[in-house]
């Protein structure tokens, strides 16, 4: 009976997916209304669209941010992905539970001390606030989320694998690029799309290490809407959800067909043998 759909059931999902998404769907739709007031519906336009284009403060905010994100999440993946490697490949050596600690630690500790605790290190260091302080401050919070997923997966990792790829000949690092990254590439990828995902939707940290000429655009939005929401907001959001809810599709369907291949290649191997 534990299998069956109940009228409790189908409640409880109705109203924890409104509960999550009703807002979001509410956010788009007032993002093509026809009025300046958010909250009045007077008809479909997308002329606010358009405003946002011409926004020129909005747009140097989100290519900023872009820039921020994508650089960091390219590096926080390259880091996170050692760090998983040292932690799971060696489990002894002088120091590792220092180096665990400090590579979890933003899991745990808040985005105020963070945001702080950086900020003092780029002052006392002499480093001008603005887009590379975001970038390293981004660097050091995401890098602990790749090296999460990735450790996950390299647990389940047969390293006998990398090892037959020594004896049949190849260096250590033609085995990691040719045996062991390709299985552990979704991983890797879904460590990405994390740490991508966190940058751009980042405020607090960013607000303590930017500086003029680097404002990202949660902070603008945030700057905004203390004033007052704006139909621009609406769209700009809009346009991010399109952006996000796109790269998840695609990474879906790219680790579904890489799932179907996978499999294939084992029917195939399983009957030739």
């Amino acid at each position: 009976m534990s299998g069956r759909w109940t009228w409790f059931n189908i409640t409880s999902v109705i109203f924890g997916m409104g509960f999550l998404y009703l807002p979001i769907v509410i956010l788009i739709v007032f993002s093509f209304n026809e009025s300046r007031l958010v909250t009045v519906w007077a008809g479909f336009s997308t002329k606010w669209y358009g405003a946002l284009f011409r926004n020129e403060a909005l747009l140097d905010a989100a290519w900023v941010t872009l820039r921020v994100a994508l650089l960091s999440a390219s590096v926080a993946t390259v880091l996170g992905t050692l760090a998983a490697l040292a932690l799971t490949r060696y489990t002894r050596f002088p120091g590792r539970t220092l180096f665990t600690g400090m590579v979890f630690a933003p899991l745990v500790m808040p985005d105020v001390i963070i945001g702080l605790s950086l900020l003092l290190l780029f002052v006392a260091i002499g480093f001008d606030r603005g887009f590379l302080t975001i970038t390293l401050a981004h660097i050091t919070f995401s890098m602990c989320f790749v090296a999460v997923v990735v450790q996950s997966r390299l647990v389940s990792f047969d390293e006998s694998l990398e090892e037959a790829a020594q004896d049949l000949g190849c260096t250590p690092f033609h085995a990691f690029y040719k045996v062991t990254l390709p299985v552990i590439l979704p991983a890797v990828i879904s460590g990405w799309m994390l740490a991508f995902t966190l940058s751009l939707d980042d405020l607090v940290i960013a607000s303590f290490n930017s500086g003029p000429g680097a404002t990202t655009l949660p902070m603008k939005i945030y700057s905004q809407v203390r004033l007052g929401v704006t139909p621009e907001i609406n769209a700009v959001c809009t346009i991010l959800i399109g952006i996000v809810a796109t790269g998840v599709l695609i990474a879906s369907i790219v680790g579904r067909r890489r799932d179907i291949q996978r499999k294939l290649d084992e029917q195939q191997a399983a009957q030739e043998g």
